[in-house]
Order: C-alpha cells, then sequence, then structure tokens
C-alpha cells in the first residue's frame, strides 16, 4: 500500500508537439530531444532506467530493455501552455477558456491605478519582452528613477523587474499584491511575478528572491481534497504560489533546482504519509525562455545524477512521479512555451517494472492517480492509471 507519493515536476521537460501545437504556433517543438540533440552521447543512466527513452522512439536516448520503471506521456486538454494552466490540469482543473495575455501591454487606466496605489511616480516599459534582455535596456534608467520595469510575455503575466537596492524586496513583494487586486475579472492575469535582480550597469543578474502570485484556482482540486482528507501537501519549489496556498500544508521555496532536490530528500526524511509536490523551475526560467540548450543539458544530467538519491532513499511504499507541465523547446523560435506532450516517469518498490501506460487523454490522469492512492474524492477530469501498476 503506497503512503507517499514523491511528484516532480521538470518544469517544461515536453516530449514532442500535440496534435494542436499548429493553433499556438508551436509545429515541430520536441524540447527533450532537441536538448538530447546538443551533444552525440548523452548518458542519463537514472532517467533511462525509469523509461525516459522508451516514451517515444524519436529520443535519441534510446529505449531500455530492462526497465525498472513505468513511463508514458499525457496531453493537454486545457486552452494555454503555460505553468499555472499545466499543474491546475493536473490536479483536476479544466481551464476551457485560456487566460488573457497582453501583447500591447496593459492599458492606461490599469497603469495610471497601479502607480497611484504604490505611490510611485512612474513606471518603465510595460511591453512584451524577454526578462533579461529589459533588465539590460532599461536597468540603468530603473536605478536613476527608482520606477519599477513593468512587463509581459506570451503568458497571460504582469511582471515586475526591480534592483533590490532600489526597491526593497518589501515594496517589491507590496506592489504584486497591489498588481493582482487589479489584475482580475476582464483585466485578469493569470500570475503576477515579482522579478527582483542585483548587480551594477551591464552586468544585471535575477536573484532567487521571484515570487509568483497566482490567481486562486477553483476549490475543486486534488490539494484541498487532500487537504480535507487529513493528507499532508508539502510544496517545494514554486508550487505554492502556482495555486496561491489552496491545499498547501506546508511551503519549502527553494533558489535553484538543486536547492529542490536537498529540500525533496530533506523533506522524506522527516514526511510519514502524504504527497512532496517539487516544482524544479530552472529547466524553464533559466535555460528554456533563454534558449540555452546546453545549459539545459547540464540541467538535466545534474538532475539525472541526484535522481539516484531519490531512489535510494525512497521507502518500500513510496511512490515517485515525474513529469512536465509544458514545453520551452530552447532550439525553437521565439522564448515562449512550446505546447506538447509531458513525459510521465513512475517507479515504485511496490509496483510493476516496464509497464508502458501509453498515451494519456489528460494531464489530469496523474492526479487522478494520486486521488486513488489516498481514497480521496475523485477528480472531476482524468482517469487513473493505478490499475496499470499494480
Amino acid at each position: 500500500m503506497i503512503k507517499r507519493v514523491i511528484w516532480i515536476i521538470l518544469d517544461s521537460v515536453g516530449v514532442g508537439a500535440l496534435e494542436d501545437a499548429k493553433e499556438y504556433g508551436d509545429e515541430g517543438a520536441f524540447t527533450l530531444k532537441h536538448v538530447l540533440e546538443q551533444e552525440e552521447k548523452i548518458n542519463l543512466p537514472n532517467l533511462k532506467k525509469l523509461g525516459l527513452g522508451n516514451i517515444d522512439s524519436g529520443l535519441p536516448l534510446g529505449e531500455e530493455t530492462e526497465c525498472i520503471g513505468c513511463f508514458g506521456k499525457a496531453k493537454e486538454i486545457s486552452k494555454g501552455k503555460d505553468t499555472t494552466i499545466g499543474h491546475w490540469e493536473m490536479v483536476g482543473i479544466h481551464t476551457k477558456i485560456p487566460f488573457r495575455t497582453y501583447p500591447n501591454g496593459f492599458s492606461d487606466e490599469i497603469m495610471q491605478q497601479f502607480i497611484k496605489q504604490c505611490g510611485i511616480g512612474g513606471y518603465l516599459g510595460n511591453c512584451v519582452a524577454s526578462g533579461t534582455k529589459i533588465i539590460e535596456e532599461l536597468g540603468d534608467e530603473h536605478v536613476k528613477t527608482g520606477y519599477p520595469i513593468i512587463y509581459t510575455s506570451a503568458d497571460s503575466v504582469f511582471q515586475i523587474a526591480a534592483h533590490e537596492e532600489v526597491i526593497p524586496l518589501e515594496k517589491l513583494y507590496e506592489m504584486c499584491h497591489i498588481a493582482r487586486k487589479l489584475l482580475v475579472g476582464d483585466n485578469s492575469v493569470s500570475r503576477v511575478i515579482a522579478r527582483p535582480f542585483v548587480g551594477a550597469s551591464g552586468n544585471y543578474v535575477r536573484t532567487a528572491n521571484r515570487h509568483d502570485y497566482s490567481v486562486k484556482p477553483e476549490k475543486e482540486n486534488l490539494l484541498n481534497y487532500l487537504k480535507e482528507s487529513g493528507i499532508p501537501v508539502i510544496g517545494v519549489g514554486k508550487i505554492h504560489d502556482i495555486f496561491d496556498g489552496e491545499g498547501i500544508s506546508e511551503t519549502l521555496y527553494t533558489k535553484d533546482n538543486m536547492d529542490g532536490v536537498d529540500k525533496t530528500l530533506e523533506t522524506m526524511q522527516k514526511l510519514e504519509k502524504g504527497l512532496i509536490f517539487t516544482n524544479l523551475v530552472e529547466f524553464d526560467s533559466k535555460w528554456g525562455h533563454r534558449r540555452d540548450a546546453k545549459g539545459y543539458l547540464q540541467g538535466l544530467l545534474d538532475f539525472d545524477n541526484r535522481l539516484k538519491e531519490i531512489m535510494e532513499q525512497m521507502r518500500e511504499d513510496d511512490l515517485l512521479i515525474i513529469n512536465a507541465d509544458h514545453g520551452c523547446d530552447p532550439t525553437f523560435r521565439g522564448t515562449d512555451h512550446t505546447r506538447e506532450y509531458i513525459p510521465i516517469l513512475l517507479y515504485g518498490k511496490s509496483i510493476k517494472k516496464g509497464i508502458d501506460i501509453g498515451i494519456r487523454n489528460s494531464f489530469a490522469d496523474i492526479g487522478q492517480s494520486i486521488a486513488e492512492i489516498f481514497g480521496t474524492k475523485r477528480l472531476k477530469i482524468g482517469t487513473s492509471f493505478m490499475d496499470k501498476l499494480g
């Protein structure tokens, strides 16, 4: 009987364009394959043992004949391709209407309300931009004026960049709370994001003090069902932010992927029963969006190396689930997410080995399986795959 689930999201590690990728301009995207192709010979021994190479014959890893895990991939039925929509679908929320985006920036009315409520004299930017480029372009003016840098992307986000010595973190987070309250209803965005940075002119660097302020998810979801059943949910990384704290018992923020692995391992030593829900964001934020395929590959190698520690620390009644939430192909055009299938890898000492769970019809199949494990209320969408693992 499974008593504990370790659920790790490799943020943006997609495994090939979905059938409707054309509608999103993402035909031909294949994050994992294109990252692995950066080197002639790639060795991800632990992920391969779990069946990563068995998910798609196009992956240069090759199939594992003595697979110790179970594997498959899942479609996204929700409209969109961002972190919030992907994670929400995993826990049973079907987003039928995509969040609004702002290709021309935010209205003058919104921006005037924002600066008035924040008590500031103005702002910079208010455009679609790459986060690293816009601080290069406007960082000096920001330091000179003290005005926050506002920008968005192809996703539904309102991002506020500020130098930590110009606008202290507490003030930046307060600005985000103000923006979050403004950006609702017809002006709603999926996330308001604090993007602090440090450094001097020509060498500005974003810090790990980012915070996301998500729109509240609907109450009917896996995390709340677990909470109602008295099952602890420990959120590692930005999980708390994605769900605005809904259903989260305890939050452990992280500074990078390896810190996320460290905190996951630490929690495994303490938690007797429940869900450890970890997001490793650097694949997306540091390498995917910045189109750094080599860095992305090194991130996969680093995670694979640490994966052995996680597997060795697992108990007989543990289940490990590893999947993504969307794609962000660093070899593709632009700097945005890509509409892709997500991989699913499963490992546990009490489940079968080498089982292909197939192509799942929704990310919610993962959440539905966790609901079955803990005996909670069923999710509105999704089909459990636990019958294949028994």
